[in-house]
């Protein structure tokens, strides 16, 4: 009977974690054992080891980490890059000046000599990834705490990296994975010398904008191209003029034979961050407080900056990339928290607690193994809680509100230095010059003015949002001098600090002294807030260990209750395939959506007196004439973007949509805005890619830019059936 119950509960629970293809960011080194057989009866052609392999070129080679948080892909075998035009538009942007403006006017180089060196971006590129699992456990038991395992942790994972980088070139990491049951080291190769070749204008690669961000149907041409080089061993190096393309071992034949309904295809990415195991606590917490509080910091912060932006064509410049990088997810926020409502997730996750349970209860070995798990989860969230919103506060308001704090946080190791008298000369001096290094880089793309009104506004946010008890003391004195007006507060912390204008720090620096350091206001106002933080911090620590010892027991316990289900880790930003086919979805009752937008549909929505919608004149002749070339379709449309049934998130943007046969067909760029709960719930009747039809790429490359020195660079296949 016992036996019975068991098997019952594990029948139900499967239902409840349906196998879905479409759904999982799965670890490519596992793929021949663990979806090989079911992409294959999808439309696969590929072997499993021309996908991932470490002894051959494979797809695994083609694909790289883009910057800080984006994906992209080799389309040459001169290391010609592609990504999405919003992944390259900070260094598109860092690049452009007010007289030679690429964001607006795109930018095409029609040879390598004109490519433009991009100073702070890299790529990395996938060398190995190994299970380190047992070494990073080893010393470590059952009955070892929280703080002990973390240190235990924090060494092997440090002795495990640094032997994998020993006597030669490359980085490593170690990634916990399944919550901390599993771990993997992942060695990676970083180049430096990476130079700018194309964009199209905004008015292309960003088209629709805000208005459309996260929405189907889309127009958007988001795309960019970069090359990586190398020294003259072929390995990577500083900016050189005698830097060559590097030689990649693999990259992506380009396919315009065009897509199908139901065609099988893969992406393989660096998905961020998912929290597909997350419990009902943790979802009403993103519910109630993490969603709101984000969007109404957010919504200020873009309003403050759009002011001046509009008001001044360098301040748009200026602030550009920052905008878009704040907007994206402030729209994101919103969608989640309504596609969590909707979909009621947090009842979802309680019958999946409650069959766990069910399973765990009548078994005492099960009980000893797992019978914290939950608890721990719950009491923790219930501490947790308390501070959420001022954590917001201090981390959207504070740390990524006005510019201003943030700079003046980055003197305290010179306050310290300066203060210290065991402090050297050579020290001291070479603290100094690599703040005078970042003078540059911190004012060119700042404006006194807004950053002043975003001071002002977020300081007033925070009195209000944030309980008094979490709210430095320094803060409410100043409240309590300036009665309230925190215009005036700004106003004078900007006049009297250091931190606001070049002249200033220069002259900080010239004569640098620890008084005057702490003695700015802008620096004690960080100052006081971080120590605050640091404060409210230890109140969460205990919980925060809780939390992790719980998420963890969880995890294996479900893995334990369903032996037979395949788990995929969540997102961490490392390689992840997903793969699905390409699909139209009904996002509502009496609603279809087809799975392509076209070129009409450009036409359709243009309005020259909106800036997101204006369509170039070139692009309108080319529309008129029909002049796709070969990338237009057997019915005279031109295809821009399709869906796909793919499993992605952050992170994953400019990676490349791969059919059955290795070749490129697309670059994914967005989520749909019915699923924006899919970081935490994956919902397949509903979750749909964003991609740019690589058709619409090429015809850009092509018939708009007449760059044909990189369409001639391309291995362009067309095996699309005569009609």
């Amino acid at each position: 009977m016992k036996k019975s119950l068991l098997l019952l509960i594990i029948l139900i629970s499967l239902c409840r974690f349906p196998v879905i293809a479409d759904e999982g960011m799965w670890i490519p080194m596992f793929i021949d054992r663990l979806n090989y057989t079911d992409m294959q009866k999808m439309g696969l052609k590929l072997t499993a080891e021309e996908i991932y392999s470490v002894n051959n070129g494979s797809l695994k080679d083609a694909i790289i980490i883009f910057g800080r948080g984006c994906t992209g892909e080799i389309i040459s075998d001169q290391s010609l890059i592609l990504t999405n035009h919003h992944c390259g538009y900070g260094s598109i942007q860092s690049v452009s000046s007010v007289e030679n403006d690429f964001l607006t006017n795109g930018f095409w180089a029609k040879s390598q000599n004109e490519e433009i060196p991009v100073p702070g971006l890299t790529v990395q590129f996938l060398i190995t990834m190994a299970d380190v699992t047992g070494e990073m456990l080893a010393g470590i038991t059952n009955e070892t705490s929280e703080t002990d395992r973390a240190e235990i942790l924090k060494k092997n994972r440090k002795a495990i990296e640094t032997k994998a980088t020993t006597g030669n070139h490359y980085n490593a990491t170690v990634k916990d994975y399944f919550e901390g049951n599993e771990f993997y080291l992942l060695v990676y190769e970083t180049f430096k010398d990476i130079r700018l070749v194309g964009a199209p204008p905004e008015v292309i690669g960003k088209f629709g904008a805000d208005t459309d961000n996260w929405m189907w149907p889309r127009h958007t041409g988001d795309f960019s191209m970069f090359r990586v080089y190398a020294g003259a061993d072929s390995k990577p190096a500083e900016y050189s003029a005698d830097n060559k393309p590097f030689k990649p071992r693999h990259f992506l034949p380009v396919s315009i034979a065009g897509i199908q309904k139901d065609d099988f295809s893969m992406i393989m990415g660096y998905p961020g961050s998912t929290d597909r195991y997350l419990t009902s606590w943790g979802v009403d917490m993103a519910v109630e407080e993490t969603g709101p509080t984000i969007v109404k910091i957010r919504e200020e912060k873009l309003r403050i900056m759009k002011e001046g932006m509009d008001t001044d064509e360098k301040v748009r410049l200026q602030y550009a990339s920052k905008y878009a990088g704040t907007a994206n997810y402030w729209k994101f926020f919103i969608g989640q928290t309504k596609g969590l409502k909707r979909l009621k997730v947090a009842d979802q996750k309680k019958r999946i607690e409650s069959d766990f349970n069910a399973w765990m209860d009548p078994d005492p070995m099960l009980v000893k193994k797992y019978g914290n798990a939950l608890p721990l989860i719950s009491e923790s969230y219930n501490t947790i809680r308390q501070y959420t919103v001022t954590r917001l506060y201090y981390s959207e308001g504070v740390n990524r509100g006005s510019e201003i704090l943030g700079y003046a946080n980055r003197f305290e190791k010179l306050r310290q230095l300066l203060a210290d008298k065991k402090s050297t000369k050579e020290a001291i001096a070479e603290e100094v010059k690599q703040l005078q290094n970042g003078i540059k880089g911190q004012f060119k793309d700042y404006n006194e003015t807004v950053d002043q009104h975003l001071l002002a506004r977020m300081l007033e946010m925070f009195v209000v949002g944030v309980k008094p008890e979490h709210q430095p003391e320094l803060l409410k004195n100043m409240v309590a001098k300036y009665k309230g007006d925190y215009q005036a507060m700004a106003a004078d912390i900007f006049k009297k600090s250091y931190f606001d204008c070049p002249d200033k720090v220069n002259k900080l620096l010239a004569k640098p002294s620890a008084k005057s350091i702490a003695k700015d206001p802008a620096f004690q106002l960080i100052r006081a807030f971080t120590d605050k933080s640091n404060d409210l911090n230890k109140m969460t620590e205990t919980a925060n260990q809780n939390l992790q010892k719980g998420n963890r027991l969880f995890l294996a316990g479900l893995r334990e209750m369903q032996p037979r289900r395949k788990f995929y880790p969540n997102a961490n930003s490392t390689m992840r395939l997903t793969y699905g086919t390409v699909l139209d979805y009904y996002p509502a009752d009496a609603v279809h959506y087809d799975f392509t937008t076209t070129l009409d549909g450009i036409m359709e929505k243009e309005d020259p007196s909106v800036r997101e919608f204006i369509v170039p004149e070139k692009m309108r002749e080319i529309y008129k004439n029909n002049d796709f070339g070969p990338y237009g379709n057997p019915d005279g449309t031109m295809t821009v973007n399709f869906l796909t049934t793919h499993d992605i998130t952050g992170g994953n943007s400019g990676s490349p949509v791969i059919d059955g046969q290795g070749r490129l067909i697309g670059l994914a760029f967005d989520g749909n805005w019915e699923a924006m709960s899919g970081n935490i719930a994956f919902e397949p009747e509903l979750q749909r890619t964003i991609n740019v039809d690589i058709r619409y790429v090429m015809l850009i490359i092509d018939k708009f830019a007449g760059a044909q020195n990189l369409i001639d660079e391309m291995v362009i296949v067309n095996d699309r059936p005569l009609k």
